[in-house]
């Protein structure tokens, strides 16, 4: 073999030697149904395309002040820690195997044990809370709202990850516990949401339309994907990432520019988002003439009366 073709190997993609999925790991299982090089090099561009959106969208946020740039970090969060995900899917790392309860005699899929990636659902129990915080506060949904269906979306993920390290048929209910969980949020993404959007303004409406439409579409395809791969062993590994990577690039990169370009003259307050900034506040009062190190009382809201000595204090919430 000559020095040239051995340099074009080692310059090329390696991760499936460094890791190869026959090797023995923590639990002494093997998995021979397993990614390839094409998934692996899949699993890089999807990688790339999540790190360049990250610096994009904190790019974005510096055209903003920083009391207006909530949804630039909450969007940015997610696709840097989907891109972490999708460098160790690429890496072919945070796996295991799992025997497979449908054998198949295909090429593609014939084997015992199946190639699991549960780094994919360490990435959606982060990433997808953030993705419903950009909807439900783009809505001005209460927070009891909010934290009560990010917990179900936790219900959601973390079923899906039992029923993809169950190899018997009760896999399958934990997939029908997850999509009763989906079709919850669907429900407050579809009715609750979309009203509240609407009653605070037709720009806001509009946007929570665009963005709650496309994100609810897109995590019904999620079990589809979940069916075929984890939970039926039908398609290959290989097909799984294009299949998987492909709603991801579309529910997060997408939706995020989708998301910021709906909030470019939307005002945080409008949200019910009464963001501070300590800097700006004593730039206004040095502006105003008051002396460094002093300010009007910040009230939060609140309005103050005064009658001989007793305040009272009413607050707008």
């Amino acid at each position: 073999m000559s020095s040239t073709h051995q340099y074009a190997e080692r310059a090329g993609n390696e991760a499936l030697s460094v890791n190869f999925p026959g090797n023995f790991i923590a639990n002494q299982g093997t998995a021979d149904i397993a990614i390839t090089t094409h998934g692996s090099d899949w699993y890089w561009a999807v990688t790339a395309v999540m790190a360049v959106s990250t610096f994009g969208f904190i790019g974005l946020s510096y055209s903003k002040p920083r009391t207006h740039r909530v949804f630039h970090y909450i969007t940015a969060a997610i696709t840097m820690v989907a891109s972490i995900a999708y460098y160790s899917m690429a890496s072919n790392l945070g796996w295991t195997p799992i025997t497979v309860e449908f054998v198949r005699s295909a090429g593609t899929v014939a084997g015992s044990a199946r190639e699991i990636f549960y780094v994919r659902y360490i990435d959606w129990v982060i990433t997808t809370p953030l993705l419903l915080m950009d909807l439900l506060l783009t809505s001005g949904l209460p927070w009891p709202t909010v934290l009560y269906t990010i917990l179900i979306d936790e219900v959601m993920i973390i079923t899906g990850l039992c029923g993809a390290l169950t190899y018997s048929t009760y896999k399958w209910g934990y997939w029908t516990f997850g999509m009763a969980a989906m079709f919850w949020i669907g429900y407050v993404l579809i009715f609750e949401a979309r009203k509240h959007a609407y009653a605070l303004g037709s720009d806001i409406g509009k946007t929570f339309l665009l963005c709650g439409t496309w994100t609810t579409f897109l995590w019904f395809l999620y079990p589809v994907a979940w069916g075929v791969s984890e939970g039926g062993n039908v398609i290959a590994p290989d097909s799984e990432a294009v299949f998987y990577g492909i709603l991801d690039l579309c529910a997060k990169p997408v939706f995020g520019a989708l998301l910021l370009w709906g909030h470019r003259n939307i005002d945080p307050d409008r949200l019910g988002l009464r963001i501070r900034d300590s800097a700006e506040t004593g730039l206004a009062a040095a502006e105003k003439g008051h002396p460094s190190g002093t300010h009007e009382p910040v009230t939060n809201g609140a309005t103050a009366a005064t009658n001989g000595n007793t305040t009272s204090t009413s607050e707008t919430v």
